[in-house]
């Protein structure tokens, strides 16, 4: 790339990329899945769980494809704008960003409403604007620094999660679990389907935003070899705590008391060892480390998307500003914080739905995530047809019916989502048009773009 001064530094090895792409997932093993139990029951919500959970393992076995072909801090902007244009460009980049940049606030809030419990006099406001402070800071300060904090939070979290398995087992019933774990009763019955579907988005918290560790692929030593490692070993790490955790939580007690909590492990725990067990705090604290790994790595995932847009032109072009120092794109992620700390202190001003405003905006970003995860499934289909010869250093296992796979569960749950949340989905139409206008009246920024080779067709393996 002919991108003088818009470098990144490759610094990342795969243990690192790992644990940012599971860092950005993490926080969803601890909060937010269990209110699919009161959609759709235990029983229901495992079988949505376990179809999501196969569209995101084809989806990132497909993926993966993508990301060794096109290491590019853009991630899914880059396939798009490579497979489509222009236009395809901006489809995925306007996905990704609702996705990352939507998903912060929710996510710092829980921070500070976490820490509220233990001590009632701080605000978890203040507490959340903090948090975007510190690891803004810890971002802008280098990607080394930054991936190394991440590491070594995400294997904390993974070691609760593990702690948390490993106490609740004696004192696990299936009996439990699947008491009235067919939307309310004990057999599967037709009024069960509609759970399942209502339930998608919860599912989807499982695993949201593993695919934001392609922003770091420019950061990479050697993308061809470290990327397929970090995710492949990071989406089968997802799964099975994903299951494990909800099935253990399930089985503790009466699941009903966990599904409209935004603490299910702590309480599930509490009904195996009692409020005063040493490890229940144990959890309470170390699990703290789950909301922070997601948190700090959605930072860096958001930071790079819009360092990637600003550069190809399709925003403001400052925003692709390199630190002299720290070589981070520091203005990317000064103006992500913004965002989320305006959010953050409209929570109660703005209501949609009857709900405050970040309990909808983790909505807003699984609209994007499910968005983008199409268009990046088309954006492979159409690359290995217009551009067989283009270097794959990993290619998609059992293609084309795995992307495929991918690619139709991806349309089935924005149907179920559209469905479900016929107001959100128009606010994101909203937002969708009012992003398609400034696109398109500011070509002049991407024609005085630099040339990005990555985003061109025209290079092709020799």
């Amino acid at each position: 790339m002919s991108n003088a001064g818009h470098g990144l530094s490759k610094t990342l090895g795969s243990w690192q990329l790992w644990g940012i792409a599971v860092g950005l997932v993490i926080s969803g093993e601890y909060f937010g899945w269990s209110y699919g139990w009161a959609q759709a029951g235990t029983m229901g919500f495992l079988i949505t769980s376990l179809v999501i959970a196969v569209m995101y393992t084809a989806f990132i076995f497909s993926f993966t494809e993508l990301t060794t072909s096109i290491p590019h801090a853009g991630g899914p902007f880059a396939y798009a704008r490579r497979a489509f244009g222009p236009t395809g460009g901006f489809i995925a980049g306007f996905a990704t960003l609702c996705e990352f940049v939507f998903a912060p606030p929710a996510i710092a809030l829980a921070i500070g409403a976490y820490l509220n419990v233990q001590f009632p006099d701080i605000s978890p406001k203040w507490v959340a604007v903090g948090a975007y402070v510190i690891f803004m800071g810890l971002n802008i300060a280098g990607v080394g620094i930054a991936a190394a904090f991440e590491l070594f939070v995400t294997l904390l979290a993974i070691f609760e999660l593990l702690v948390f398995m490993g106490v609740v087992a004696p004192g696990f019933s299936w009996a439990n679990f699947t008491h009235a774990g067919w939307a309310g009763q004990d057999g599967f019955h037709l009024g069960a389907i509609s759970g399942i579907f209502a339930a998608i988005p919860f599912a989807i918290w499982f695993f949201l935003a593993i695919e934001g560790a392609a922003m770091a692929a420019e950061e990479a030593k050697d993308p061809k070899r470290t990327i397929p490692v970090a995710y492949i070993a990071g989406i089968l790490t997802l799964v099975v705590l994903a299951v494990g955790v909800m099935i253990f939580a399930g089985g503790a007690g009466d699941w009903n008391k966990l599904a409209n909590i935004n603490d299910p492990l702590p309480q599930a725990m509490k009904m195996i060892v009692g409020q005063s067990s040493g490890w229940l705090h144990m959890l309470v604290w170390l699990g703290l480390f789950g909301l922070i790994a997601s948190f700090h790595g959605i930072i860096m995932g958001y930071s790079r998307q819009l360092f990637a847009l600003g550069r190809a032109g399709y925003l403001p072009p400052v925003l692709a500003t390199i630190h002299p120092r720290f070589k981070t794109p520091h203005l990317a992620i000064l103006a992500g914080g913004v965002i989320g700390i305006a959010a953050i202190f409209s929570d109660n001003l703005i209501v949609i739905g009857g709900q405050p405003l970040t309990a909808n905006i983790v909505t807003l970003s699984v609209f994007g995530a499910i968005v983008m995860y199409i268009i990046s499934m088309l954006a492979l289909f159409k690359l290995r047809k217009t551009e067989p010869a283009l270097e794959r250093p990993f290619r998609a296992p059992g293609y084309p019916i795995v992307p495929a796979i991918a690619l139709v569960l991806a349309c089935v749950s924005l149907v179920a989502m559209v469905y479900y949340n016929l107001l959100l989905a128009a606010i994101f139409a909203g937002f969708f048009a009012f992003g398609y206008g400034y696109f398109r009246l500011t070509s002049h920024h991407r024609d005085a773009a630099p040339a990005d080779a990555l985003l061109s067709a025209a290079v092709q393996a020799e």
